[in-house]
């Protein structure tokens, strides 16, 4: 059984900062698939059209029949654990600072037998386990095998926490605790254990409803956050920057109409300014701080989470200034990611699809709660995952984006949804 993890004790600041090693990195681009899956909470393995034949590792052909014609497909994970080693001695500079690591060889019920980093609660083999693939460090696919039924504190094991972003007893910055999607962030946040959420708020003379409830909230820290304003990113981050773990930024512009019902470029100036430039702003100023503190203990700066929007993948016509903004803002965590990735800090686009909210109180339902919004963050911090589409309308878009993206924005031009 897992202990529970202790809340770490006070850093000596005379002690040096350790820097990231990460684990070995160097995939081919057939293995790539199988991290492809992990970033969004899969685990698939090659499964050959012709034979049927699931394979592991993954090749350019079928090892059993030799066709080339291959796919991705989600597996259980179900096998049996066959033998466990633990590793005393690496070479590797990464394991070397985390050892002892415990490893095994598992034979999928699926056909192939796979070597797995192996969960603290999994018992000696003969034993059956669920593998799962998860992202590590480097931002690859791994396997882990899991026990087929975990204690309450199974997320606390030492291994599993360096695959995740788990925000318990870190510190977190929520860039707008004004809007409804904010507030429930922060509520989410402070139910996971975080020890600390500094909440960001522009326009103190703004009374919104519900600020006052996370502000009564003991975790939780008011500070003032304007992301137009770069003078006022560069002081936060000057006072916060080398103590924040995660960085989830919810402030956003909403604005409905395209470009033919409004007049000018006010509208989506105020829109970029926010959506694009100030995620640009508070990137450049506390992403430095972020990656100098990525191997600082247990409770080690983790992640970076956007929220952006289903609309980035294909312009939904009327909201369609808003959807350029976030597509802008997508490809500028694209970047960030590839920044981020040396480091170890896992950066987390949020792509949902309409909130229940003011901006979208004239689209019928399915709308996303801000609750479960908040939710899914948190369990992407929780699992390690790098890509998270809540709700039913981004999963659906997704599906027909993946078919065919002419398709999909033939279909939104004409009106659907």
């Amino acid at each position: 059984m897992t202990m529970p993890l202790m809340k770490p004790k006070r850093k000596n600041p005379v002690l040096r900062t350790r820097q990231m090693n990460l684990p070995p990195w160097a995939r081919g681009r057939v293995a790539l698939g199988m991290t492809a899956a992990a970033a969004e909470g899969r685990f698939e393995l090659q499964v050959c059209k012709d034979c049927s034949t699931v394979q592991y590792p993954p090749r350019e052909a079928c090892h059993k029949c030799l066709s080339p014609r291959l796919q991705w497909k989600p597996q259980s994970g179900q096998g049996t654990l066959l033998a466990t080693t633990t590793l005393h001695h690496s070479n590797d500079l990464f394991f070397r600072e985390r050892l002892p690591w415990r490893m095994g060889l598992v034979h999928l019920d699926a056909g192939p037998s796979v070597i797995v980093h192996l969960h603290g609660e999994v018992g000696e083999a003969p034993s059956r386990v669920h593998v799962g693939a998860r992202l590590d460090r480097a931002g690859q696919a791994v396997l882990i095998g899991f026990p087929e039924q975990g204690s309450e504190h199974m997320a606390d094991d030492r291994m599993l926490r360096e695959m995740t972003s788990d925000p318990k007893f870190r510190k977190v910055l929520v860039t707008d605790g004004k809007t409804a999607v904010g507030q429930a962030m922060v509520q989410a946040l402070v139910k996971a254990g975080a020890e600390i959420v500094w909440v960001g708020h522009a326009e103190p003379w703004k009374k919104l409803p519900g600020f006052d409830d996370i502000s009564a909230l003991k975790e939780v820290t008011l500070v003032p956050l304007d992301l137009t304003n770069g003078r006022s990113v560069s002081e936060l981050a000057g006072e916060i920057g080398g103590k924040v773990d995660i960085v989830i930024n919810t402030a956003e512009v909403h604005r409905t109409y395209g470009i033919g019902a409004r007049r000018g470029t006010d509208v989506a100036k105020s829109e970029m300014e926010i959506n694009y430039f100030g995620y640009l702003r508070l990137a450049q100023e506390f992403g430095p701080a972020l990656r100098a503190r990525s191997a600082d203990g247990v409770t080690h700066a983790a992640a970076w989470v956007n929220l952006l929007s289903i609309y980035a993948l294909s312009n939904f016509p009327p909201h369609g200034t808003f959807s350029a903004s976030k597509a802008a803002a997508l490809s500028l965590a694209q970047c960030q990611r590839a920044e981020m990735r040396p480091a170890g800090i896992r950066v987390i686009n949020v792509f949902p699809g309409p909130i229940d909210d003011e901006w979208n109180q004239n689209l019928p339902p399915p709308k996303l709660a801000p609750a479960a919004l908040a939710s899914a963050v948190v369990r992407a911090l929780k699992e390690g995952v790098e890509d998270v589409y809540p709700g039913d309308v981004a999963q659906e878009w997704l599906e027909r984006w993946r078919e065919n993206p002419k398709v999909l924005e033939r279909e939104l031009a004409a009106g659907g949804n």
